[in-house]
């Protein structure tokens, strides 16, 4: 018997019909559905809703219904558990997802049986520091990003590598990616595609107001650190475009590699170039 716990996106998932549906084939399977206490209490299952922390401590496995922005959400939620997640896409590019809708039984039933595989994927953390104090903490699967905010001036910031100097960006902002993230905001900021399964940042400016500034690729054995420089800026730090903090002139920030990892069911050997070319061609496709 399996805890299995669905969390879906409640705008993607119309009525939560979907989720009902599978809920109902997990208990009619004789396994235990693990849910919000919410979405529990919305599709007549209020028995089976928990605490989030409940969530994550008793669940088997946690099958998400949405996109990838959901399952980002979800693997910074369950990352210091190592929870394992098997995503199903309802949205559109899907790079993260490992199934479309109308496979998500055949999946779950597999994963059951132990037909899967897990694919390890490397995390970033982020600290803020304010006068000389680390003030607010992020993870994130994709990217920590610094970037103007609402006003259309330029951000000014020094980017050092394990204290070494590197330059002094005036630009958009600045995008510290992991592999998984390499094909989202760093990818359309014109940063390199990177193999998923290895662990290193890429550090890529954004529309910088220089002729020679490229992506810059260092191990994961290093540390960045960004200092917010120039008077009146107005920046924002965001972790996988998801959460937010307002920076101030003076502050740090410092990004490594999080000794959490975000583990993805598999059920194929997927071709990561053959996703990579399908996916982006989609995409070109709904422009």
């Amino acid at each position: 018997m399996k805890n299995i716990c669905v969390i879906p996106n409640v705008h993607k998932d119309k009525n939560l019909r979907m989720t009902q549906s599978l809920v109902s084939w997990i208990i009619e399977h004789g396994n235990n559905p693990v849910l919000n206490e919410v979405i529990a209490s919305k599709i007549g299952y209020a028995e089976y809703g928990k605490s989030t922390s409940e969530i994550f401590e008793v669940s088997d496995f946690i099958v998400v219904l949405g996109g990838d922005g959901t399952i980002l959400n979800v693997a910074r939620q369950c990352a210091s558990y190592s929870t394992p997640i098997l995503g199903v896409n309802l949205g559109h590019l899907g790079f993260l997802a490992e199934v479309d809708n109308e496979n998500v039984y055949e999946a779950v039933e597999k994963i059951i049986k132990g037909e899967f595989s897990i694919d390890k994927r490397m995390m970033l953390e982020a600290s803020v520091v304010k006068d000389n104090m680390e003030v607010v903490n992020f993870i994130a699967l994709n990217d920590i990003v610094v970037t103007r905010g609402s006003f259309s001036r330029m951000v000014k910031l020094k980017a050092f590598v394990n204290e070494q100097y590197v330059d002094t960006y005036l630009a958009d902002g600045i995008i510290i990616s992991s592999p998984t993230g390499s094909t989202a905001y760093s990818l359309s900021a014109g940063g390199p595609i990177v193999y998923p399964n290895l662990e290193l940042f890429v550090i890529t400016p954004i529309c910088p107001h220089t002729l020679h500034s490229r992506s810059i690729i260092v191990s994961e054995k290093d540390r960045v650190k960004l200092v917010i420089v120039g008077e009146n800026q107005d920046v924002m730090i965001t972790t996988d475009g998801q959460q937010g903090y307002k920076l101030d002139s003076g502050d740090t920030i410092y990004i490594r590699k999080s000794n959490k990892y975000t583990n993805l069911i598999r059920l194929k050997n997927t071709n990561f170039f053959d996703l990579l070319r399908s996916k982006l061609s989609e995409r070109n496709i709904n422009i």
